[in-house]
């Protein structure tokens, strides 16, 4: 199984041009992907563009990571219903100097290999470039016709576009241009949403030097009831540990779907495609066991993190679905915070909890239950746990005493369903 053919297996390819899978057989080939600079991190989208990148090192090619410090400044229409506030050069610079040193953790950037990465940012080679010069060097080679039939633009016409998001397309194109005659880059690869940016690229160098280029694109990922893939109720799952902690990033793998989780195996991780196979089968058998979920947990936060990160992100989820009372009450405030992350919380006033509170007004002041009535009838069968201490009646009153860390208390109703409360 060659390259692209282990790739189209794992689901990464969707539209390649002819002669790409030749060519990567034929010699060391240099491939980029770009990344758009619109946050100091990347997010779990950005996983796919970068796997691509590892396997193609992996691979013996040579990677190109290309940081869009230009093109973040126009904004790339391709998959927007609106265009989106531009970003001033200083925000754009921090956000790249952030990214750059994120992909460093994926890519060997060792200068001293012939396959070694390499980073570039498109505003090395645009900020001199003018407007005339554009036009005259870029616009000329690509027509109005040509760009007005591309689905990014198409989209776009009944709700409007701008003439920056317009010319997107030459900008990113001239990219591959700049590279395919600077750095000997041949390949570009990407999502799907990007092909028409992508093969406006192959038209350009084909028509001012000549030159043959090749791509493809990734599949859009999506989950299998037809969400976006990588968002949550919170937002955005990061690659940034200060912006989505080891713990909270741990957990989004390990609760995927079981469809889910067959496809995303075989895209985010590495192991070999017997043993996907393999490991997919006995999944199966028992899917309540959910090996491919814990696997797949596994892997994804050692390659993002660390292996220390994922071992503590499992004792964290230990710690909160099968903690005992002491365990909770034994934790420092960062590592409780840690393991709660996530968990929806509520506000209580804490002179309210110093002088005692019967817990069916206590559940229903905070929120956790929307009424008193709810709130006794769980008591009563038994299903509210505090700091894993089951609530023994609706006589029950809560106090400071119930406090870890004198500010926290953590409120189990049912089996799964937990809830901070935070002494104010």
């Amino acid at each position: 199984m060659n390259f692209i053919e282990e790739l189209k297996w794992r689901g990464l390819v969707q539209d390649i041009i002819p002669g790409t899978e030749d060519q990567l057989e034929k010699e060391m080939t240099t491939g980029y992907v770009g990344f758009d600079p619109t946050s100091d991190s990347l997010h779990i989208g950005s996983l796919v563009p970068i796997i691509l990148l590892m396997h193609l090192q992996k691979a013996g090619h040579k990677p190109v990571a290309l940081v869009g410090g230009a093109t973040g400044m126009v904004g790339d229409p391709s998959g927007k219903s609106e265009e989106r506030n531009m970003l001033s050069a200083e925000i754009i610079d921090f956000n790249v100097k952030g990214i750059q040193k994120q992909l460093s953790h994926f890519l060997n950037f060792d200068a001293a290999d012939a396959n070694g990465a390499i980073l570039v940012n498109n505003y090395d080679w645009f900020k001199d470039f003018t407007f005339l010069d554009f036009i005259r060097d870029v616009g000329k080679y690509i027509t109005v016709n040509y760009m007005l039939s591309k689905d990014s633009v198409q989209k776009r016409l009944e709700t409007g576009m701008s003439f920056t998001e317009f010319t997107y397309q030459l900008v990113q194109g001239y990219d591959f241009y700049y590279m395919h005659k600077h750095h000997g880059v041949k390949l570009q690869m990407g999502g799907s949403d990007q092909w028409g940016n992508i093969v406006t690229g192959n038209e350009l160098i084909r028509k001012k030097d000549g030159g043959e280029a090749f791509a493809f694109t990734a599949p859009l990922l999506k989950k299998a009831d037809g969400g976006k893939f990588g968002k949550t109720e919170s937002g955005n799952v990061w690659l940034d540990a200060s912006k989505t902690s080891p713990y909270r990033f741990y957990q989004f793998w390990l609760n995927v779907s079981d469809s889910d989780a067959v496809n995303y195996f075989k895209v985010f991780t590495f192991i070999p495609v017997d043993e996907i196979e393999s490991l997919i089968q006995e999944h199966q058998k028992d899917p309540g066991l959910r090996l491919l979920q814990k696997r797949l947990s596994q892997e994804v936060t050692t390659m993002v993190h660390s292996d220390e990160a994922y071992q503590n992100a499992v004792q964290a989820s230990q710690i909160l679905f099968s903690g005992t009372t002491e365990v909770f009450q034994s934790l420092d405030e960062a590592t409780l915070l840690d393991i709660m992350d996530g968990v929806k919380t509520f506000s209580f006033s804490l002179s309210s909890i110093q002088e005692g509170v019967n817990i069916v007004s206590f559940l229903s002041e905070t929120g956790i239950f929307p009424s008193k009535g709810e709130a006794k009838k769980m008591v009563a069968n038994g299903g509210v746990s505090i700091n894993k201490s089951k609530v023994p009646d609706t006589e029950f009153n809560v106090t400071s005493s119930n406090l870890l860390n004198k500010k926290y208390m953590l409120v189990q109703k049912g089996k799964k369903e937990y809830h901070l409360v935070i002494a104010e």
